[in-house]
């Protein structure tokens, strides 16, 4: 209780720290400006940008074992480098970041690099372990955060970000047991535990909850604290992951949505999975034109890229300066023996491409496995379609994700149906029957009729994708698509056997192969 005589000292206390947080936030509204200024030099020359980019990260990588294994030395232009370095993958890289998880130095990147992220993979039940050089924690990891910020803040003169609190979902992180001087873990907890000490009261739940290894008491801890702070005005997460969360602070607090509980809430970034199919619920989480919603590219290899326009239709910015040289490897090279990858200028609009990048971690021409496609050259902007092995080809139709997502998102919003999570698989021919796909979907809101939302989900596909739609025709070689509803908490139960539970990995959408679905029916008792 708060004494007669002491109202106005408190009021004037509150008076002060409102006072303050506005300093704070027009500070860091400054800052935001002069580095959105250089964004725009950048993509006012986004190639010189890149060679520039390209000729650092060979100058400082040149006495290392792999500069002198591929003659970084001698190499004069990004040509010469593709002619000489081969695409890598994870595989061919991983006796070198072994070397330098058990402290060798000047492996793949000068010094010795003491994190590493570990990206789970969706398609995969192996770890990987990325290197995070301190450079590349500061000039991507974290420099790529503050470009969507800035990008924000320009898009939004009204941003009051760092008036109150953002709420974090970072992973948690371990001493590698060989060499202990070596930490490992989600790159949000590598970021989280760099975050610098001024930055850290903006910062909500405290650091030792953030990081909580055992997701589901981590999740509880969050919602329970979530539900008591009036003065959260940003999250970040994975939308899948993010909507548990939030679901539970409604139940906690029994409030309609969550502006009654969050009333400054202004921004939700997203990335991981396409916000397409969950646009819906979280505008039903944020009922107000004041919330944004936006897009970013981040990954345990580097953050790509951000939303720059109020619309999600036209892509995200390319963050060209932040330490990454990228090429891209379009389809028909995919799965060739020697792959012939093209430079930033000679990308096309709408075609799809795998990602290749060399980056101040170490990586050299290294395929992540995400598919992106242009939607601007002017400035560059991409949006992520899918991964090179998340995919349905079984009978030449071609199905990516990014189908997919959009054909699921139409459907929901013509029928009022809302999914939490989804997977496909093809059908294989046998006997006299004709092969199919087969979507297991988790519905948050089922639809009035589960007959209509099959026919006009597999009607929207065909409208997407030609090739799909040409394998259905009258049933020649496709019928239609197979929908399965499965009971709530299905792929969160299915991930949990697979020891990947937790806010950093996503349910792969979909395989040309059967083990996901049937492992998932297997779980259900459910015949295949």
């Amino acid at each position: 209780m708060i004494l007669l005589d002491e109202l106005p000292t408190f009021a004037s206390t509150q008076g002060q720290q409102r006072i303050m947080a506005q300093w704070i936030n027009q500070a860091f509204r400054l800052y935001l400006q002069q580095r959105y200024r250089q964004i725009v030099r950048y993509m006012a020359h986004p190639i010189a940008v890149q060679q520039a980019v390209w000729q650092d990260l060979i100058t400082f990588a040149r006495y290392t074992e792999w500069g002198r294994q591929y003659g970084y030395r001698s190499l004069r232009n990004p040509e010469a480098f593709a002619r000489q370095v081969p695409i890598q993958d994870y595989e061919s890289l991983k006796p070198y970041i072994l070397r330098m998880m058990h402290g060798e130095r000047d492996v793949l990147w000068p010094g010795r690099v003491r994190w590493f992220s570990k990206s789970s993979g969706t398609t995969n039940d192996k770890s990987k372990f990325i290197p995070v050089s301190s450079v590349n924690l500061r000039q991507c990891h974290i420099m790529g955060n503050r470009d969507t910020l800035a990008l924000f803040y320009h898009r939004r003169p009204d941003a009051q970000i760092f008036t109150s609190q953002t709420m974090i979902m970072g992973g948690s992180w371990q001493r590698f047991s060989a060499f202990p001087a070596t930490m490992y873990g989600d790159v949000s907890a590598i970021m989280i535990e760099h975050i610098p000490f001024f930055a850290r009261s903006h910062l909500f739940p405290d650091v030792q909850t953030a990081l909580m290894a055992d997701w589901e008491p981590k999740l509880e801890r969050m919602a329970l604290a979530g539900s008591r702070n009036p003065n959260v005005v940003m999250i970040a997460g994975v939308p899948t992951w993010t909507m548990v969360l939030l679901r539970r602070i409604l139940e906690l607090t029994d409030a309609a949505h969550l502006l009654e509980v969050w009333p400054k809430f202004q921004l939700y970034i997203h990335g991981g999975v396409s916000f397409g199919p969950y646009r819906q619920q979280f505008q039903a989480f944020f009922p107000s034109d004041y919330v944004d919603f936006q897009e970013v590219y981040n990954a345990s290899e580097g953050f790509f890229a951000a939303q720059d326009t109020a619309s999600p239709d036209e892509g995200m910015l390319l963050l060209l300066q932040n330490g990454i040289y990228y090429e891209f490897l379009p389809a028909s090279e995919w799965y060739k023996p020697c792959p012939q990858a093209v430079p930033l200028e000679a990308v096309e609009i709408g075609r799809n491409y795998a990602l290749v990048i060399s980056t101040n971690g170490g990586l050299w021409r290294y395929m992540p496995g995400d598919t992106v496609m242009f939607t601007s050259t002017n400035p560059y902007r991409v949006r992520v379609t899918g991964r090179t092995k998340q995919f349905v080809n079984a009978f030449g139709e071609e199905v990516m994700v990014d189908n997919t997502d959009k054909a699921l998102a139409e459907t929901c919003l013509a029928t009022g149906a809302r999914v939490a999570e989804y997977t496909v698989a093809p059908v294989y021919l046998q006997g006299q029957h004709k092969g199919s796909h087969e979507w297991l979907i988790e519905f948050e809101q089922p639809p009035a009729d589960l007959a209509y939302f099959n026919t006009l989900l597999d009607a929207n596909l065909q409208r997407i994708n030609s090739d799909y739609e040409a394998k259905r025709h009258r049933n020649i070689a496709l019928q239609q698509l197979l929908l399965r509803p499965v009971p709530p908490g299905t792929f969160h139960r299915w991930l949990r056997t697979k020891g990947k539970l937790g806010g950093q990995h996503k349910v792969p959408r979909l395989a040309n192969h059967r083990q996901y679905v049937d492992e998932i029916l297997g779980l259900l008792g459910t015949p295949a």
